[in-house]
């Protein structure tokens, strides 16, 4: 079962896909669309899903809330803070209410970077990633672990300005940056490039509140290198916005942001941290 969870085992035949994707192999971008209810994904996808979902249950209840907490935030974002500039870092595959759907439902001027560093998702995302007139949408292929680069690049300038305020959306992204203490200094550069009045929300697995022998399973796992998600506790996550105001509730699991639907999920089945903060 490890095996098939890091996308090592051979799986079933595999299907039909677009040129140059190897679609006998399981990939995150298309595990988390099934998670989703998405079409975009293969038998080897779902066969992974369903493995990791075995091991850790609950998997998707989790992915469920994360996404539902993007739809809330962006909400958050677009009426009540007035923001009409979104920069996405780590989008994944397009699937129901990105952010740029959830955005211009409410401001149909508001401009929205979609960013991802795979070739997977540029091929999905230049074809389904499609904004209103009135504002804009544009896909950016670069990496969150070389911000400067991102910052720099002409489609990012073509599309937001940055002399406007902007939220950097960072949903379920940074527990793929691996190691104590290495996501803070990326967000930090890219929270520097942004103008006071911008916002920043980050959704993360943590570790936190899971059964302890799921702790031991996790550990174990990452250890031998056979899981690719770095979770990080509260004090690491917090760490993420020192010197910006935490918009209320603060730091809380994914159902207990503002405006969640009521759930009796268990919150050691959830196991993400959300918070969202205002650069002063």
């Amino acid at each position: 079962m490890d095996n098939v969870v890091t996308g090592l085992a051979s799986g079933p035949p595999a299907e039909a896909g677009p040129p140059g994707i190897d679609t006998s192999v399981p990939h995150p971008a298309r595990r988390y669309n099934y998670w989703l209810g998405g079409t975009d994904n293969f038998a080897a996808d779902r066969e992974s899903a369903d493995a990791i979902e075995r091991a850790f249950p609950g998997m998707r209840a989790g992915i469920l809330a994360n996404r539902d907490v993007l739809r809330r935030i962006v909400r958050y974002l677009a009426t009540d803070a007035g923001i009409r500039q979104f920069l996405d870092v780590g989008t994944g595959l397009p699937t129901a209410d990105n952010t740029h759907e959830v955005a211009q439902r409410i401001a149909l001027d508001s401009r929205v970077v979609y960013v991802d560093n795979d070739p997977l998702i540029t091929t999905y995302a230049k074809s389904l990633l499609a904004g209103s007139a009135e504002g804009a949408t544009a896909y950016l292929e670069a990496d969150l672990r070389d911000p400067e680069a991102l910052l720099s690049a002409q489609q990012l300038r073509e599309t937001l300005d940055l002399s406007r305020p902007v939220a950097l959306m960072l949903i379920a992204v940074l527990h793929f940056i691996p190691g104590h203490g290495r996501a803070r200094p990326l967000v930090r550069t890219l929270m520097d490039a942004l103008p006071a009045g911008s916002y920043l929300a980050v959704t993360h697995v943590t570790m936190d509140v899971m059964p302890d022998d799921e702790k031991a399973m996790y550990r174990r796992m990452l250890d031998s290198g056979k899981i690719d998600i770095w979770p990080r506790d509260r004090d690491e996550f917090a760490a993420l916005f020192d010197g910006l105001d935490m918009v209320e509730p603060g730091i809380v699991m994914t159902t207990d942001w503002p405006d969640a639907t009521q759930s009796d999920v268990d919150l050691s089945r959830i196991s993400i941290w959300t918070g969202v903060a205002r650069k002063p």
